[in-house]
């Protein structure tokens, strides 16, 4: 009892200096696990997707349109169960600040994802019209949307006011899954694009392939390529994880400046903390003689020092840990639409504590040394 009881004591012994210690490494907490979370959810899409799903696009860019008559041709190939596909809209919601998602769906598109998940009177209902649409739980909650509202969206791919019956809202079987997109009938853009752009309609941007056996994913994808090859749209398929990871590729440098930059924030608050303990066993070198002369040893005296900073730290720690979820929830509220599964995982938390031991341990290492070293004489001697 007698060594918590110091160790509380001396590290509350310059309450302000402390205090400030603490906030700073609250602060350094809470960016790094932020810093982390984006990281994260940058690469959710990826992490989330099917080992059992294909996704077939155009082998010049996914700007390209692949023709509708690939459908049953790649629906023929060996492995391949089911086939859809979707366009993507890009229609604006009131401004142009309202980014969400929006993607035109064959029938058989929910089929293929079952993590979707819409109650059967929803899903009956948005089969039944042809102007109907579904919403991820998080976009509806985001604009207020319900069951029965109507949802105009200004083209800007596809020209003029396109107007949708929100027939269902639908959750995310697992935490990862994105709820914040805006789902509607291809039918629907197909023939209103036949009768207003001939020359558009009957297109695809992207097919997505349900395979048999996830095993067959290389094969499946170069019989498909095969197929088309030498043709006026030749295709690249590849694993709907490859396709994720394609567009976290664009933004490589970002991601690796970003984790670097939450490691610098560590680094830096190790440095401070450092400082603070150094000054904090210089100042002590009396009272670490005193303990020596009364027969304690060496490692005690460094003990005394590990001890304080590493209860420091990690109070700092747990309290940064505490308010990420606050800040991060604050974040996702702003960001939700582009970083549709920003969650603090368990992994970030991890880390977070184990940053926090770090900064508590090295921090003390060069202080600890210095004063477990310091010769008793010398010790008395010490003013301040």
């Amino acid at each position: 009892m007698f060594v918590p009881l110091l160790v509380l004591r001396n590290a509350f012994r310059h309450k302000l200096r402390t205090t400030l210690t603490v906030v700073g490494i609250i602060v350094a907490i809470v960016a790094f696990g932020m810093l982390r979370t984006i990281v994260d959810a940058w690469y959710a899409g990826a992490n989330a997707s099917s080992s059992a799903r294909l996704v077939t696009r155009s082998s010049v860019s996914l700007v390209f349109p692949l023709p509708l008559s690939y459908a049953p041709k790649i629906r023929q190939v060996d492995g391949v169960t089911r086939v859809a596909w979707a366009n993507w809209f890009g229609g604006i919601y009131i401004n142009e600040r309202n980014f969400f998602a929006q993607f035109a769906i064959s029938p058989s598109y929910l089929d293929m994802y079952p993590e979707f998940v819409l109650s059967d009177d929803e899903r009956r209902a948005f089969v039944a019209d042809r102007t109907g649409a579904i919403a991820g739980r998080k976009l509806a909650e985001k604009y207020g949307w319900k069951v029965g509202d109507q949802i105009p969206l200004r083209g800007t791919i596809f020209p003029g006011t396109w107007t949708f019956n929100l027939r269902g809202i639908y959750d995310g079987a697992e935490e990862g899954t994105d709820t914040s997109t805006f789902l509607f009938h291809y039918d629907f853009l197909n023939e209103t694009i036949k009768q207003k752009l001939g020359g558009r309609g009957d297109q695809a941007g992207l097919y997505i392939e349900q395979l048999a056996h996830p095993d067959d994913a290389a094969a499946v994808s170069a019989a498909i390529d095969a197929m088309f090859r030498n043709s006026l749209a030749e295709t690249l398929t590849e694993t709907e994880k490859a396709f994720q990871l394609g567009f976290v590729a664009m933004s490589e440098a970002i991601l690796l400046a970003i984790q670097a930059v939450s490691f610098v924030v560590i680094v830096i608050i190790m440095a401070v903390m450092a400082n603070t303990m150094a000054m904090t066993a210089r100042e002590r070198y009396a009272e670490y003689a005193t303990f020596k002369a009364l027969g304690f040893s060496n490692g005690f005296v460094a003990l005394l020092i590990f001890a304080e900073s590493l209860g420091i730290a990690l109070f700092g720690g747990l309290l940064g840990v505490a308010l990420t979820f606050p800040a991060a929830g604050t974040f996702a509220k702003t960001v939700g639409s582009i970083l549709p599964a920003f969650k603090v995982s368990a992994d970030t938390i991890v880390l977070q504590l184990a940053a926090a031991l770090v900064i508590g341990v090295v921090a003390a290492a060069i202080p600890a040394w210095r004063a477990a070293r310091v010769r008793i004489v010398d010790g008395l001697r010490a003013i301040g």
